[in-house]
C-alpha cells in the first residue's frame, strides 16, 4: 500500500498502512463495492475462524452465506448499507446482527455469533468510493453472559450492567433505524406510484411501440427517468427519453415538469433541437434540473426519416430490417440541459431508415454497471438487440431488460426504455 498524504505536508515517517490494517485490534474486512473481499485483518480472521486465503477475492456471501430473499436478513442489510455508503460517501452503521457460523475446530457445527458492524468508504483519486472498510465489533460473549445471568436471576456486575446498557441502547437504535427504513420504503412506494402516474401510455393506433419503466430495487436511485411518445399528426411520431439526477419524490417531481415541458415544446415547434433549447431554458427555473439529460426524436413515417437531438443523453440505436447490425446514432450531442450557454445553438441530425427497422431509446440504467466502461454496456445492448431482432416490440422490450440488465445485476438505477418498429 502506498502512503497517502492528505495534509499536503511531507511526513517525516514512512507508514506501512497494510501492516497498520492487519494489526488493527478491531475486526475489519476490506470489500469492493460489489461485496468481494479484498483483505481481512488479523482480528477478523481470528474471530471468524477463517484464513486469509479463504477470503481474498471471494464474494462475502459465498463464505458467509445468508438468506438473500429476506429483506431483513444480514445479507440484505449489508447490501443496503454498502449502497448507502456508495450513494453518500459517508460511513453507515448497521443494526446488531446475529450470524450462524461454523464453530472453529468443529466442522459442520454452527453457533450463534453477534456482531455490530459499521461500513466506511475509502475514496479513490476521482473522489468516488473505491473500497469499503467493514468494521465489526463482536458482542457474542456479552449477549451470552447477559442471557445466562438473567435466566439464573443473578445480579449483574457494574461493568456488565454498563455494557448491557450500551447493548440495549444499540438495540434501541436498531429499532429507530428500522422505523426510518420503513419510512423510506413508504416514500419509495409513493415516488414510484407518482412516477408511473406521470408516464403516459402509448398513443392509440401505434401498436408497434413498446414502453417500459423499471424502478431501482432500492430507494437510493429510484425515479427520475422518463419516456414520452406523442402523435404529432401527418404520420409523425415524437419519442423522447430523459434522466434527472436525484431520487425519490424530488426527482419524480422534476421529471414530471421536464417531461410536460418537452412535450409542449415539441408539439409547438416540431423540431427536436428547438424543443430541447426551450426545455433547457425551462430547466434553469427548476431546482434539481440542471444536470438532467434528454433525447428527443421525431419519426416521419412518410419521408422515412428520424430527426433527433441530444442534451447530454446516450445515443439512440437503429436496427436495420436485415437485422445484421444495430447502428448507433451519435452524429450530434450537446451538453445536459443546465450545462449550457443560452446563446449556443442546439444541434440535430436526420437519418433515413428502411421500413421494418427498429428504433430504441433508453436511459443509462439499462447499460451501466459499476466498475465497467459504458461503451461495454452499449455493445452488450446492441448485441442483444441484434440477437432478438425477430421479436415484436413488446417481446423485444422485455427481452432487452432481462437479457442486458437483469434485476440485481450491476448498478442500482431506474430504467426507461422505448422500442419502435418503423
Amino acid at each position: 500500500m502506498s502512503d497517502p498524504d492528505t495534509s499536503g505536508e511531507a511526513s517525516p515517517f514512512h507508514v506501512d498502512y497494510e501492516a497498520v490494517f492487519r494489526a488493527f485490534p478491531g475486526p475489519a474486512l476490506l470489500l469492493t463495492p460489489d461485496l468481494a473481499m479484498v483483505d481481512a485483518n488479523d482480528a477478523f480472521l481470528g474471530r471468524s475462524g477463517r484464513g486469509r486465503r479463504d477470503l481474498a477475492g471471494r464474494a462475502v456471501f459465498e463464505v458467509f452465506p445468508v438468506d438473500s430473499s429476506d429483506p431483513e436478513a444480514p445479507g440484505s442489510q449489508l447490501r443496503a448499507s454498502v449502497d448507502r455508503v456508495l450513494a453518500t460517501g459517508r460511513q453507515d452503521a448497521m443494526p446488531l446482527r446475529r450470524y450462524e457460523l461454523e464453530t472453529p475446530g468443529r466442522p459442520g457445527e454452527l453457533e450463534n455469533r453477534y456482531w455490530s458492524p459499521v461500513n466506511a468508504p475509502v475514496l479513490g483519486p476521482d473522489g468516488q468510493v473505491a473500497l469499503i472498510i467493514s468494521r465489526v465489533e463482536e458482542v457474542t460473549e456479552l449477549v451470552r453472559i447477559r442471557a445466562a445471568l438473567q435466566e439464573a436471576g443473578d445480579a449483574l456486575s457494574d461493568e456488565v450492567t454498563m455494557t448491557a446498557g450500551l447493548l440495549a441502547r444499540s438495540q434501541d437504535l436498531q429499532e429507530l433505524n428500522e422505523r426510518l427504513r420503513l419510512a423510506h420504503s413508504r416514500e419509495r412506494e409513493i415516488a414510484i406510484s407518482l412516477q408511473r402516474a406521470m408516464l403516459p401510455p402509448v398513443p392509440a393506433g401505434f401498436s408497434e411501440v413498446a414502453v417500459r419503466y423499471r424502478p431501482a430495487t432500492s430507494s437510493l436511485n429510484v425515479c427520475g427517468d422518463w419516456y414520452d411518445v406523442l402523435d404529432l399528426g401527418q404520420d409523425r411520431l415524437a419519442v423522447a427519453v430523459g434522466d434527472v439526477v436525484g431520487h425519490g419524490l424530488e426527482a419524480a417531481g422534476v421529471m414530471g415538469q421536464l417531461r410536460s415541458a418537452l412535450s409542449a415544446a415539441v408539439r409547438a415547434t416540431g423540431e427536436p433541437a428547438t424543443a430541447l433549447k426551450t426545455l433547457a431554458l425551462q430547466a434553469l427555473t427548476i431546482e434539481g434540473a440542471l444536470a438532467a439529460t434528454a433525447l428527443q426524436t421525431i419519426v416521419d413515417r412518410t419521408a422515412h426519416t428520424i430527426t433527433y437531438s441530444r442534451a447530454g443523453h446516450l445515443p439512440p440505436l437503429l436496427l436495420h430490417p436485415d437485422g445484421c447490425a444495430a447502428e448507433v446514432l451519435d452524429e450530434v450531442v450537446d451538453p445536459p440541459l443546465g450545462v449550457w450557454d443560452i446563446d449556443t445553438v442546439r444541434n440535430q441530425a436526420s437519418h433515413s431508415y428502411e421500413p421494418g427497422a427498429t428504433l430504441v431509446l433508453y436511459t443509462d440504467g439499462l447499460i451501466e454497471r459499476r466498475g465497467e466502461d459504458i461503451d461495454t454496456g452499449l455493445e452488450r445492448l446492441t448485441d442483444s438487440l441484434t440477437r432478438h431482432r425477430d421479436l415484436d416490440p413488446e417481446d423485444l422490450a422485455s427481452a432487452l431488460l432481462t437479457d442486458v440488465h437483469p434485476i440485481g445485476d450491476g448498478p442500482d438505477d431506474d430504467t426507461a426504455l422505448v422500442v419502435v418498429r418503423l
